[in-house]
């Protein structure tokens, strides 16, 4: 280990972590452009074959950016994606990203450094950087912007240059140092371990988007709320955000374990998928619909106002006809698939909305951060894998058998580490921060 990551560790001041060098190559998560056809027709693209874990270039620093020792990150779906090499190697994004020239050429590398999520220490800052230093303790937000492009100034995610920080750019969180733009930092969380702080800025702040954001579905009180997926890292955050506006939350998820576990968590009414055979192929979207939509009316009486939907391909239409009249669908990742089809006439006849949400804007991740540092929301982080095992962790969420989310220790010893104010943590209380920590799955 460098000099620098040593005084990281040790939690040297931030003189000391100025004066040590930083190195030339570190240790990081990454893909290679080589092996883009490396699963050829392959009905598995098992990510572990395809996610290195080992010494890549460090990238110069460009006037707006920050150098970022990362103590823990997380896997996600961006990560799955791009380890996949599908539906679109993203290769092909670093390429586009470097013919803008200047310091964007950096990014087009024969390697790609992945990871979405990230906590750790500013350890270099740009000459531009104004409102942060080295020693700060941060977590990252995953919109990448150009904000020299006016619709930036509007809403940061209709920016024509918007991407996905570590999927469609290089040196993401995933490596013992990450390289991020100033305008992407939050302050951590001081009562959060680094590893619950990682796991939880992307997936929360894409919820909050969705359904708390202006340009969202905005939850209010009262709303009910079926939320696919509600065991999973998105969903698990959309329920605690149903939860705190005074919603009713109604949970879909696959097994008695998670089942379970959501329901401790707040959900309101849990349905496990399985049981009422969601899965069952050869049933059209009207008939599914018709099945949960009787389970929802036996348990709060209505239908719901909204359908929180990140599931996409599989679930889009049961969410277009299970939702009430005036209803709204408001969707985003398509985790099983982008190509979504339903009966046009209970979107347009019954004055149905379906709303498109990617990530968040940095407004929407600064307020979903401030939830966090008030101990409004939860992490849900349920396990945690070194860094030279990512590809296990990945692959763990590839075969959607984990709970929540998955984190990673980069420059982190060990699990536990970061809280810089634990009398708040112990106010909070042990069994709300952590609960789905340690938990194998038997449903």
């Amino acid at each position: 280990m460098d000099a620098l990551a040593e005084a990281v560790i040790e939690g040297a001041p931030p003189g000391e972590l100025e004066r040590a060098a930083v190195p030339y190559e570190y240790t990081a998560a990454h893909l290679r452009k080589d092996e883009v056809e490396i699963f050829g027709d392959a009905a598995d693209r098992d990510v572990r074959r395809s996610l290195r874990v080992g010494a890549v270039p460090m990238p110069e620093l460009a006037p707006d950016e920050v150098l970022i020792a990362t103590m823990a990150s997380a896997v996600d779906h961006h990560t799955l994606a791009a380890a996949t090499f599908a539906p679109r190697p993203s290769f092909a994004a670093l390429e586009e990203l470097g013919r803008e020239g200047g310091f964007e050429q950096r990014h087009d590398q024969p390697f790609h450094a992945v990871g979405s999520d990230a906590a750790g220490v500013v350890v270099r800052v740009g000459s531009a950087v104004r409102r942060w230093n080295v020693g700060d303790h941060v977590v990252v937000a995953g919109a990448w912007v150009d904000s020299q492009e006016p619709a930036t100034h509007a809403d940061g995610m209709l920016s024509g240059e918007q991407r996905i920080w570590g999927a469609q750019t290089n040196y993401g969180g995933l490596g013992h140092y990450s390289l991020a733009r100033a305008d992407q930092l939050l302050p951590k969380a001081p009562h959060l371990t680094w590893e619950e702080a990682a796991s939880s800025t992307l997936c929360a702040s894409t919820a909050y988007r969705m359904l708390v954001g202006e340009r969202g579905a905005r939850v209010k009180q009262g709303d009910i709320v079926l939320i696919w997926g509600a065991a999973g890292g998105i969903g698990s955050f959309a329920v605690q955000l149903v939860r705190n506006a005074g919603g009713i939350a109604v949970g879909v998820v696959s097994g008695a374990d998670k089942a379970r576990r959501v329901a401790e968590l707040g959900c309101d009414v849990v349905i496990d998928r399985t049981e009422l055979g969601l899965d069952e192929s050869g049933l059209g979207a009207a008939e599914l619909g018709r099945r949960l939509g009787r389970v929802i009316r036996s348990e709060v009486g209505e239908d719901p106002h909204i359908a929180f939907d990140a599931t996409g391909e599989a679930t889009f239409g049961i969410s277009v006809y299970v939702v009430r009249r005036g209803g709204v669908v408001v969707t985003c990742g398509s985790g099983s698939g982008a190509w979504h089809t339903f009966d046009n006439r209970y979107l347009w006849m019954n004055l149905k909305r379906v709303i498109g949400s990617h990530a968040a804007n940095y407004q929407e991740a600064w307020e979903c951060n401030r939830l966090l540092t008030l101990g409004r929301l939860s992490p849900v982080l349920s396990r945690t894998y070194p860094l030279a095992e990512v590809g296990e962790a990945a692959r763990l969420l590839q075969d959607n058998a984990h709970l929540g989310k998955v984190g990673v220790l980069c420059l982190a010893p060990r699990e536990g580490l970061g809280v810089t104010d634990p009398a708040l943590r112990e106010r909070i209380g042990e069994a709300k921060l952590r609960p789905f920590h340690a938990g194998a799955l038997t449903g």
